[in-house]
């Protein structure tokens, strides 16, 4: 598995703590705020907004903050005005980085990122320097303790689903975007639950790290992610399960 899917993973596992609570739901609002200014307050007809409220369920967001979040959006409620960016650059090793994120300062913003990536020893780039090396896909995650691959890939193939891979308890499906939401509801259908469904830049080829370079890199991306600017981040690079293990149990 590419590396940084076993980090999204371990990503996961240490949200539990309050204050990776904390931050997740600031983030999860400013996604949901987002798709809610862009395509209108019901998510039936904004399938962007659909998808942040599912997100925003699974890690347990309560109900209030997301109809808050909603109406920021959609002007019932002030708030700030946030705008998406995306900003590309190269960590240590030469590893591509591709960072969402959404703001309401781009110019605060760009230099905290550039900061944090030149300390690590990587530079930030120009729009479309590292982008052509990732491919859109959508991703949907489920328990395979609760769900047998063949379950899941019967029901997710017949409605799109290009790949199926089993990894540490979870069944990674792989789509097309357009065939995203349908894949996501054919496994509703079929009573399968979600855990996690997002659209991904999948690396089209990895790098891979050691040693020390690699223990810069994944302090680096950890860095970069707990910025409350960063919404999502990818990365092409590979390194052992046991360095990422030990990131994951700091």
């Amino acid at each position: 598995m590419a590396g940084h899917s076993k980090w999204a993973q371990i990503k996961r596992q240490k949200a539990v703590t309050d204050a990776a609570r904390g931050r997740t739901f600031g983030k999860m609002g400013r996604e949901i705020a987002v798709a809610a200014r862009l395509g209108g307050g019901d998510p039936n007809f904004n399938a962007r907004l659909r998808t942040a409220i599912a997100a925003a369920k699974a890690v347990n967001m309560p109900a209030s903050n997301i109809d808050r979040a909603i109406q920021r959006g959609t002007g019932e409620l002030p708030g700030m005005s946030f705008e998406e960016t995306t900003y590309e650059g190269y960590g240590p090793g030469g590893v591509a980085l591709l960072l969402e994120c959404v703001t309401d300062n781009t110019n605060r913003t760009v230099a905290e990122i550039r900061h944090r990536i030149e300390k690590s020893g990587g530079n930030l780039g120009q729009t479309g320097s590292v982008a052509w090396m990732f491919e859109r896909k959508g991703q949907v995650y489920v328990d395979a303790g609760r769900f047998t691959e063949e379950a899941v890939f019967e029901s997710a193939i017949a409605a799109g689903a290009e790949d199926l891979s089993t990894d540490d308890g979870t069944h990674v499906l792989t789509t097309a975007v357009s065939d995203f939401h349908v894949v996501q509801e054919a496994l509703s259908d079929a009573n399968i639950d979600i855990e996690e469904a997002e659209l991904a830049w999948l690396p089209q080829n990895t790098i891979r790290v050691e040693g020390k370079e690699a223990d810069r890199l994944l302090r680096l991306i950890e860095d970069l992610e707990e910025h409350d600017d960063v919404m999502k981040l990818w990365a092409n690079f590979e390194v052992d399960d046991e360095a990422l293990a030990a990131m994951g149990a700091e």
